[in-house]
């Protein structure tokens, strides 16, 4: 009788208990994703108001159109003073999720496993699978808010690029930064981190295999899939020829040159004639050589992107992350319920 009533007295660890475990064993590595994400939002932040202030008293703001002659002399100043730091926030950024994967992610249940110290763990009263999911929730929803943070910032920060038509918000160095996708890629970063730490039972090799399997990924989304979730429009002319429209330029997928029957035109046939007028003094805007060209039988084609279906790609895009670090996720609680102690 006394067994039993031993045995009906113990209870699971409530989840409270395990999320507070949970903060107490990984909070220095939260406070350092915090502390880089809050960094790099005061940047943005100083940056971004400084940008504002230019592009107001450039008089940018009230440009109609952009391709006006006092218009573009000041777009150029603009540009040449604030572009180059812009780019070198949106460089950084992008390592943003893969670093969070590698530090927080990979040495989640490797180090548990190399040490050895995930046998205490899971005779605790909790169970492996209750410890495991109590980690993985409180960290992943942490990394993703702050990440979802920062993808607000970053878009106020980058918008008089877009605004003066320097960027495609399509184009791979600030489509991941914004909208839906950047908190997307940092899950994905950190549920790669953490089933390859559940495979490999070693940090290092866990935080490099982290490494590779973000980097192969984005890759592929990149260079494969992102110019394919809707069928690409071809064009003639000018990309972009009234210059900024507020949601920023067309992104470029391919483009080439027709000869005069509507043949594909060599690089060399296009080389020369730039060439050719090049010597005879050159065109002073982009539309005038086109002009040119034209009046040659010489056409341009490009296929692209419109910028309007931004919100379309970074819903796909968003979504088929948050599907792939869920089916990680339950991959990894998988691999660790099977695991012998």
């Amino acid at each position: 009788m006394t067994t039993m009533a031993t045995s009906a007295a113990v209870r699971p660890v409530a989840w409270r208990k395990l999320a507070w475990v949970g903060w107490r064993q990984h909070r220095l590595a939260l406070g350092g994703v915090l502390a880089l994400l809050g960094a790099v939002c005061v940047w943005m932040l100083i940056s971004g108001l400084q940008m504002r202030s230019a592009l107001a008293s450039f008089g940018l703001q009230s440009c109609t159109p952009l391709t006006a002659t006092n218009c573009s002399t000041q777009e150029a100043v603009f540009v040449s003073d604030y572009y180059s730091g812009a780019q070198t926030v949106a460089g950084v950024l992008q390592i943003v999720p893969v670093l969070i994967g590698v530090l927080a992610g990979a040495p989640m249940i490797a180090r548990e496993l190399e040490t050895g110290t995930f046998r205490l763990s899971w005779t605790q009263g909790c169970g492996r699978v209750r410890w495991l999911i109590a980690r993985l929730v409180l960290v992943a929803v942490a990394v993703t808010a702050g990440a979802a943070a920062v993808s607000a910032v970053f878009a106020w920060f980058y918008q008089p690029m877009f605004q003066l038509g320097q960027t495609s918000p399509l184009e791979p160095q600030v489509f991941d930064l914004r909208g839906v996708v950047f908190a997307g890629w940092t899950l994905a970063a950190f549920t790669i981190g953490v089933f390859a730490g559940a495979v490999l039972r070693r940090t290092i090799p866990a935080m490099v295999a982290a490494i590779a399997g973000w980097t192969g990924l984005l890759l592929l989304a990149v260079y494969v899939l992102r110019g394919h979730y809707q069928a690409p429009l071809v064009g003639t002319g000018l990309i972009n020829p009234a210059g900024g429209t507020g949601q920023g330029a067309p992104w470029l997928i391919s483009q080439w040159w027709t000869a005069p029957g509507g043949i594909p035109a060599s690089q060399g046939e296009i080389a020369a004639l730039s060439t050719q007028l090049r010597q005879a003094g050159g065109l002073p805007t982009p539309q005038a050589v086109q002009q040119w060209f034209a009046e040659q039988g010489y056409l341009k084609y490009f296929t692209y992107q419109p910028a309007s279906r931004f919100w379309h790609f970074q819903l796909i895009e968003g979504g088929w992350l948050l599907a792939l670090s869920l089916l990680l996720g339950a991959a990894t609680v998988w691999l660790i319920r099977r695991r012998a102690v």
